[in-house]
């Protein structure tokens, strides 16, 4: 079984490779041939994977020692469980479509094999992440997937906005990160191991553990570090202003980073670490509130976006605040079951939305849009069915996990449940509202387009000379086969995956690998109403969520399809709410100023004091005025006149005498 471990991370990191170091042989064909191979074949072996540990098969064991240093002991290992299962498919079947989607949609880029080597060592990043079973290897998939959606994100490196998109997500990382490595560092120094097992076996004895040095508790400060770099990762309030900016890159790396990949690990982190986090009442008193502030508030900025794109993104904080209050709640398994139904209905949304900027030659503001409905049905179709799996109407995926969380958080006795549960409340209202605002704008009502074409900002830009292959004015067209069949493939789990709530959330589904203490049991109370998926949905038409979410479709329709006049009044009558949303908060303006205007205040406070007055002034500068200085006095004694030097003489003779007298 080893090698079957292997092939799923390593399959991915080949095709990499060969499209990375070896592009201009291989060809643009052999660089997406490859690297889809590479992710086919690790997307099977993670389905025979998920088949033995179904079987009852588990795994934790290293496969390489690194180093080995006393009683340190580094080594590359894999642990194998239900919840390292799931996310091996869900991670290798949403990155396989991805890779498909991407031969229509980069087809004319000159970075074309670049591009798939990037995705490919994304997915060998992510991976390694998932299937870890120490905090070192962790650590190293941690900083990986950082790193690849960096490069990804300023895959356009040539265009400013890109450059400054992937400083500011490589940056806000970095503040996540270090709490996250500072996290690790007191796990070491207290535990003695960086082996999840021993760590986990361990931590009940020291509940009671003080930091020596500030007298903290050591498990609520290691569980609040290590959601530190959580929030980071899963772009959680204060640290999500680099997600919507992410939106620079390439729309099929938007899809895998969102959907997936890299945002879901801090989720997939801290339902691993849930031995841990179960400790500290604290701790997931924490993680409910900041999950509950952004799914609310970032959910409202969506209302008023208008670029497609930044819609979906902003949706995809909302439903990653979601997936953190239920972490928050104990409900570790309707977090990650919602991140399951989210990672495809979120993924079908994403290259829909790809899709519709293809349709309308790379145009991206829903304002210039509408009636695309018979331009592009597929496209509308599949993406009505994210639409409403998003909006949690009952049948689909998102209905089934986003009511779970509500109802758990509902039972919830953790401090902050009760504001909580009014934020994911009321956010079921503003998410249908948000996303069938896309879905009337986009292909409902009057067209808006321009029938000769206009070019939105993400055409297929290389080298600041190349359009896209679609960026050529018209009238709007359905995509290719290769961009409409990964949304087809991905609606159907849209609609189905949802009915398998019963043997995942109540049926013991991740059994071992998530622990939750029997005061959290909120799973198991939700699981005394619960009276089969039939019984859920039938429930539900009965229930404040289900009026709420059909309350938001039905206001979007009046605002965008009977009266479209109303939004323009609104925004005028509330112009202050209005701004607030818009300038999200103006975190990005205080970060600007605190942050980037801090540092630059630093800096050139180090530059005028540091170098200008004290290297430059005071020690180079400095020192030559004072070697000057001592080089005029002495000069004054070097006259020339032999009277003069005879004298000195006399006098140094005198004070030798002097003292040797004086000493005898």
């Amino acid at each position: 079984m080893k090698s079957l471990y292997l092939i799923v991370p390593f399959a991915p990191l080949v095709g990499a490779i060969i499209a990375g170091l070896f592009g201009k042989v291989v060809g643009r064909a052999g660089a997406h041939w490859v690297t889809i191979i590479g992710v086919l074949i690790s997307a099977i072996a993670s389905v025979m994977v998920w088949q033995d540990v179904q079987a009852g098969e588990r795994f934790n064991g290293a496969l390489y020692t690194w180093i080995v240093s006393g009683d340190l002991n580094l080594s590359v290992g894999f642990l194998i469980d239900p919840l390292t299962a799931t996310m091996m498919v869900v991670v290798t079947s949403v990155s396989l479509l991805v890779h498909i989607y991407t031969i229509g949609y980069m087809h004319d880029d000159p970075g074309y094999q670049r591009f798939f080597s990037y995705i490919s060592l994304f997915t060998f990043s992510m991976l390694m992440l998932v299937m870890s079973n120490n905090f070192l290897q962790l650590f190293f998939g941690w900083e990986a997937v950082g790193l690849v959606s960096y490069l990804l994100i300023g895959f356009w490196y040539t265009r400013p906005t890109a450059v400054y998109a992937n400083l500011k997500a490589f940056l806000v990382n970095r503040v996540g990160d270090l709490g996250f490595l500072l996290g690790i560092g007191l796990i070491y120094a207290y535990f003695g191991s960086l082996d999840y097992a021993k760590v986990f076996e361990l931590a009940p004895s020291m509940v009671a553990q003080q930091i020596t040095i500030v007298d903290w508790p050591l498990i609520t400060a290691v569980c609040l570090l290590l959601f530190v770099g959580a929030m980071g990762k899963s772009a959680q309030f204060p640290l999500h202003v680099w997600l919507p900016d992410s939106m620079e890159g390439p729309t099929p790396i938007s899809a895998l980073i969102h959907a997936a990949t890299m945002v879901t690990a801090g989720i997939f982190m801290v339902t691993r670490m849930s031995p841990l986090f179960e400790l500290s009442e604290t701790a997931l008193a924490t993680v409910i509130v900041i999950g509950a502030i952004t799914a609310l508030f970032m959910g409202l900025v969506a209302i008023v976006q208008n670029d497609i794109k930044r819609v979906v993104a902003y949706s995809t904080l909302s439903q990653l605040g979601y997936m953190t209050v239920a972490l928050g709640a104990s409900a570790y398994a309707a977090g990650m079951f919602h991140l399951v139904t989210h990672a495809f209905f979120k993924a079908l949304l994403f290259l829909g939305a790809g899709s519709v900027i293809i349709g309308m030659h790379h145009e991206q503001d829903m304002r210039k849009m509408g009636g695309l409905k018979k331009y592009m049905p597929i496209t509308y179709l599949t993406m009505l069915i994210g639409a409403l799996a998003s909006a949690g109407v009952p049948g689909l995926a998102g209905f089934f996990s986003k009511d779970a969380i509500i109802e758990t958080v509902h039972y919830s006795t953790i401090p902050g449940a009760g504001f909580a549960y009014f934020c994911v409340l009321a956010c079921v209202f503003v998410t249908a509202f948000y996303t069938f605002r896309l879905i009337f704008m986009v292909f409902h009502g009057a067209p808006r387009f321009d029938s000769q074409g206009a070019h939105g900002h993400e055409a297929h830009v290389g080298d600041g000379n190349h359009e896209g292959h679609h960026a050529h004015g018209g009238t709007p067209h359905e995509s290719p086969w290769v961009v409409t069949l990964p949304l087809i493939l991905l609606a159907i789990p849209t609609i189905s995956v949802g009915w398998a709530i019963g043997s995942v959330l109540f049926g013991n589904y991740f059994g071992e690998a998530i622990h939750v203490a029997p005061s959290h049991a909120v799973v198991a109370e939700m699981g005394k109403h619960f009276h089969g998926v039939i019984g859920m949905m039938t429930h539900a038409l009965s229930t404040v969520p289900f009026w709420l979410s059909m309350a938001g479709i039905a206001a979007a329709a009046y605002c965008y399809l009977m009266n479209p006049g109303l939004p323009a009044a609104l925004q005028r009558n509330f112009a202050f709410v209005h701004k607030v949303l818009d300038k999200k908060y103006w975190f990005d303006e205080i970060y600007s100023a605190v942050f980037a205007g801090g540092a630059r205040a630093l800096g050139k406070f180090f530059w005028k004091v540091g170098d200008a007055t004290l290297i430059d002034g005071l020690l180079v500068n400095g020192s030559a005025r004072l070697v000057g200085w001592f080089s005029t006095v002495i000069r004054h004694l070097q006259t020339g006149f032999v009277y003069h030097y005879a004298f000195a003489m006399i006098i140094g003779v005198l004070l030798l005498l002097s003292l040797w007298v004086s000493r005898a």
